[in-house]
């Protein structure tokens, strides 16, 4: 087994990427929307990297969050609300906030499961801060680190519930950004005091079965490197201070953020300390020149990703989709018009 994380080019596997995957046979796979048509085919993928695998809980990831990030969409599934609509209603009930995002993560998760998807990148612990770019904006959870490790924990747990892993992100926060990762490096330069405020809700979450990496640099921690790419930060921060002993991965090795060949990018994530490196867009020659520069996968990876996938295989069967949602629906009634 490598240590990638890979999307797919289509909705179905090609002969080169079948061909390709079983020889290096990478911990899991990401989809996006490119990759899904419809229910049935959907299932028919994911069960076509399952029998490649040969791993009945090979990790399949989404980011399936709700709101404007969701590769899952009407009308064919269900739409699953941003986070901030949990964040206002927290402002008036706390309780029915934190209930209310609950009952949604294991709509989702049940949602997944039928597709065969059983990871998701969810939930943002990221703190939102007034004024930064808004890629984090209404995805999070709130602006109060107690509020968003709250709600955060209720995510995480619905996930389990429904039979998902959940991916915090991004670690050690994305929400002081003023620039989108995915097209720049976004610097965030703020006092070590400052950060704690970021790290907060990572540290009350630091038992999440996994975890991805904010390509941002923080000067405050090392000032060259960005936190996916710095042996400080992944070992003084988030190993260290956070606590997270679970699976670290990377965000997406194309993302602008980072600079030099893919084969650079791969190696140096897990030479900084990530235990996966992910790679999202299919793009066959940018996937072979990352197997290239990597090796097997480390022992201590290897157990932190059974141990993660571990987390739902007792997962039993319960409510449906349908009454989830409304059980979530009645709660969302309390915000006010």
């Amino acid at each position: 087994m490598t240590p990638l994380f890979l999307g797919l080019a289509g909705p179905q596997l090609s002969e080169s990427e079948r061909s390709f995957f079983a020889s290096l046979d990478p911990a899991g796979y990401i989809l996006f929307k490119r990759n899904i048509e419809d229910p049935a085919q959907l299932r028919a993928l994911t069960d076509a990297l399952r029998s490649l695998s040969g791993r009945a809980d090979v990790p399949i990831l989404i980011d399936q969050e709700g709101g404007r990030v969701a590769r899952m969409q009407p009308p064919l599934w269900p739409a699953f609300p941003k986070a901030e609509l949990f964040d206002r209603l927290y402002d008036v009930a706390p309780i029915t906030a934190i209930e209310a995002a609950r009952h949604n993560a294991q709509a989702i998760a049940v949602m997944l499961g039928t597709a065969g998807i059983n990871v998701d990148c969810l939930p943002l612990l990221d703190v939102r801060q007034p004024g930064a770019h808004d890629i984090i904006g209404d995805r999070a959870l709130g602006a109060e680190p107690l509020r968003v490790a709250a709600m955060g924990r209720a995510v995480i747990e619905g996930l389990r519930a429904g039979g998902a892993v959940a991916v915090v992100k991004h670690v050690p926060g994305h929400g002081r950004a003023m620039a989108d990762s995915h097209v720049e490096l976004p610097l965030v330069d703020a006092t070590p005091d400052a950060l704690e405020t970021d790290l907060a809700p990572f540290i009350a979450l630091n038992d999440a079965p996994m975890a991805m990496t904010a390509h941002v640099v923080y000067p405050a921690w090392d000032g060259e490197a960005c936190a996916s790419l710095s042996t400080r930060v992944i070992g003084d921060i988030i190993r260290g201070r956070i606590g997270f002993d679970g699976l670290l991965m990377s965000d997406d090795l194309g993302m602008h953020a980072l600079s030099g060949c893919f084969g650079v990018r791969a190696a140096g994530v897990l030479a900084a300390g990530c235990d996966i490196a992910l790679h999202c867009s299919g793009d066959m020659t940018e996937m072979e020149a990352i197997a290239g520069a990597v090796g097997a996968i480390g022992e201590q990876a290897k157990t932190r990703l059974e141990r993660a996938m571990a987390t739902v295989a007792e997962a039993k069967a319960g409510p449906s989709v349908e009454a989830l949602i409304a059980e979530r629906d009645a709660l969302l009634a309390y915000l006010p018009v």
